[in-house]
């Protein structure tokens, strides 16, 4: 899926102008002339970034990342201000905001924010889709499967952790033949990895 660039600024000469600099240099641009515009226009299933103005009617840019994180949503993005305002910067760079620059900005400076912010969006949904995918493989195994997995992590053997479940060696060793080949595992240690993807630590 290609990122989405979602310029959000009430100022039609400034989105025009903000579009043609990122259009030539290859992304995909949502221009928005409000913040709730761009809610509507919003698609989490796809990576993207926000140059976001601050000073913005209604809904500012700041109230809509404070809303973006109680909801969850982790969209980079970069503000754009029309005046140097150090504790609103200081505020939108806390919670996460990629930069924060003052018009007239820089196209390269810009750009370069821009980039960094993509980049951190598409690797945040490439872990996300590896965590769906590993939890998908680990919804295949069955409950007593499941059982076995933390044994499976102490490295300890088939007759001891037998012991431990009340069960025949021979079950634990099926059990664990099974487990490693639905999940594409050959030790403890992938094992462990496997499970971290899949967001259990």
């Amino acid at each position: 899926m290609e990122p989405i660039v979602y310029v959000v600024d009430d100022n039609p000469d400034v989105r025009k102008a903000l579009a043609r600099l990122l259009t030539s240099d290859g992304f995909q641009v949502s221009l928005n002339q409000s913040t709730y515009e761009f809610l509507d226009a919003y698609n989490p299933e796809v990576p993207g970034c926000i140059v976001l103005d601050v000073a913005m009617p209604g809904m500012t840019g700041l109230e809509l990342q404070a809303q973006l994180l109680a909801r969850g949503v982790d969209c980079p993005v970069v503000f754009l201000t029309g005046r140097g305002d150090i504790p609103s910067s200081v505020r939108a760079m806390k919670a996460g905001a990629v930069d924060f620059l003052t018009k007239p900005v820089d196209a390269d400076t810009l750009l370069d924010a821009v980039k960094r912010g993509v980049a951190r969006s598409c690797a945040a949904h490439r872990t996300a889709v590896e965590r769906q995918d590993a939890q998908a493989l680990l919804d295949t195994l069955t409950p007593r499967e499941r059982e076995v997995v933390p044994y499976l992590l102490t490295g300890r053997l088939n007759k001891q952790i037998a012991a431990d479940l009340g069960v025949a060696e021979k079950t634990i060793k099926v059990h664990r033949s099974r487990v490693m080949h639905k999940l594409g595992v050959r030790t403890p240690v992938e094992l462990l990895t496997f499970l971290e993807r899949a967001g259990h630590r």
